[in-house]
């Protein structure tokens, strides 16, 4: 701990009270009637934003000193209490977005929201992680999490299947990654990954069964994040899931997703990063030629934006390859602050585009193919020009935010000396621009096939044009952002 006088769980604080609120959303459920359903999605809410205001004052109270808890199982430092704030950003957008959405359908029930505290809760112990199992509870109860809501659509069979598929290749995924946490645990001797750091790095050369294990590990989190060519489950997940499940799974996971990545390779692998960094070059590169190729193929919306994720996730892979040049860290922190940078701008810039997909769909209508946005300009011009700027970011068109978040990545790549990794994801990224502008074509210039009001709830209106005003404006100004991701690396890993 970095003070003695504080309280022995403090740096848990936040966890601690969303978990118990989890509960109380949950017990609540029972015993409110039909009618007065809001109470819970208002519990919900309550619990974000108390979650947001203990993270907060926790951070202030550290004063930027990293604070140990649960036998330093569990750690609080800048760069978690950045990412659990956008994470609790995102899970209260994705509530807003879906509210009417579940309505319409029956699902707006206290299961919903409690499964998705839960969810948060594991993504806020993955970011804390320090140690290996603890690492690994909180993946699973995020994981477990997710497969209740994509199946929570119990008449859909598509929904069924999707989580059937979940399940199926996430205990897959999960058996890898504990496969390769028993080989390190094995030849280390800890699972604490400030120990198993310092452990690697004052034993010389690895031994092979380390380096086995670390391709097991490195395989798990590429399932995890979605990367090729363990992506298999993305597109069936992505349109098979309800739209309210999709933008959930779309969004704040990747943020833990991408914390998680940290905590493995950078806390506790970084004396092993010449041979992880190889394993990511050929992950990112599979990544961005197949997510972008094949979406070009989609004609529905989620399954393009599923394989756009892959894409995208290829991107932030080519930030966290770039952080250690023949073993100098000297870029490091500027290399891994991109990485987090453009994972906060990917999951900001995705939220409005689900949020897009969301707003025209009603009951018994998805809205999930392309050409249900045709004409969208002649029926509704702002909620067209959101997609707009939306779709840029994405694709990395200036001025929006997109744009800048490829330049930071870009450029830590070109610092690291790969420019023909840097050339690759230019190409592939002018390839993945077809189809984000083949969306603004049938907003702008195709005759509507569905003339129907365009008519968001009050609260739903108001934060996704604050979405795509975000998205422009972070791109106009992207430097306090960015300062702050930096801020955040830096002071958590003690990279200058």
């Amino acid at each position: 701990m970095a003070d003695d006088s504080l309280p022995l769980m403090f740096p848990a604080y936040a966890e601690i009270f969303l978990f118990v609120m989890a509960l109380v959303v949950l017990m609540t459920d029972v015993f409110v009637a039909e009618r007065r359903r809001w109470i819970t999605y208002v519990l919900a809410q309550t619990a974000l934003l108390g979650s947001a205001v203990l993270t907060v004052g926790i951070a202030k109270t550290l004063g930027g000193v990293t604070g140990f808890t649960f036998g330093n199982m569990f750690v609080c430092d800048l760069m978690a209490s950045v990412l659990k704030l956008a994470a609790y950003i995102a899970v209260s957008a994705c509530l807003v977005y879906s509210r009417r959405y579940l309505e319409e359908r029956g699902l707006l029930t206290g299961e919903y929201f409690a499964l998705t505290l839960f969810a948060l809760l594991g993504m806020m112990v993955m970011i804390s992680a320090n140690h290996l199992l603890s690492l690994y509870l909180g993946l699973e109860l995020l994981s477990l999490s997710l497969y209740a809501l994509i199946a929570m659509n119990r008449d859909s069979s598509a929904s069924t299947e999707a989580a059937m598929k979940y399940f199926v290749l996430g205990a897959l995924a999960s058996g890898l990654l504990l496969y390769g946490m028993s080989m390190i645990y094995g030849a280390t001797g800890t699972l604490e990954l400030t120990e198993l750091a310092s452990r690697i790095s004052r034993g010389g050369p690895p031994p092979l069964v380390l380096i086995f294990g670390l391709v097991f590990l490195v395989a798990g989190l590429a399932f995890k994040i979605g990367v090729v060519p363990f992506h298999m489950w993305i597109p069936d997940v992505y349109h098979g899931a309800p739209n309210a499940m999709t933008i959930f799974i779309g969004s704040a996971p990747k943020i833990s997703a991408f914390a998680m990545a940290m905590r493995l390779l950078v806390d506790g692998l970084l004396a092993l990063a010449i041979d992880w960094q190889q394993m990511l070059i050929i992950l990112a590169v599979l990544s961005l030629a197949v997510g972008n190729l094949a979406a070009i193929a989609q004609t529905n919306i989620k399954r393009m934006l599923a394989y756009s994720t892959i894409a995208h996730m290829g991107f932030m892979l080519l930030a966290l390859l770039s952080g250690v040049i023949n073993r100098n860290l000297l870029s490091a922190g500027e290399a891994y602050g991109a990485a987090m940078f453009y994972v906060v701008v990917y999951v900001l810039t995705v939220l409005g585009a689900f949020g897009v997909v969301l707003l025209l769909s009603r009951a018994g209508f998805e809205a999930d193919n392309l050409s249900d946005f045709k004409g969208l300009n002649q029926r509704n011009p702002w909620y067209a020009l959101v997609m707009l700027v939306v779709m840029f970011s994405l694709a990395g068109i200036p001025p929006t935010v997109g744009f800048y978040a490829k330049l930071a990545v870009l450029q830590s790549v070109l610092a690291a000396g790969h420019v023909w990794l840097a050339v690759v994801a230019v190409i592939f990224s002018l390839i993945g621009a077809f189809y984000y502008l083949r969306v603004v074509k049938l907003m702008y210039f195709d005759v509507p096939e569905d003339s129907s009001p365009i008519e968001p709830a009050i609260d739903m209106s108001v934060l996704l044009s604050a979405n795509g005003l975000a998205v422009l404006f972070l791109g106009i100004a992207p430097q306090p952002l960015m300062a702050l991701c930096l801020h955040a690396i830096e002071q958590s890993y003690g990279f200058r």
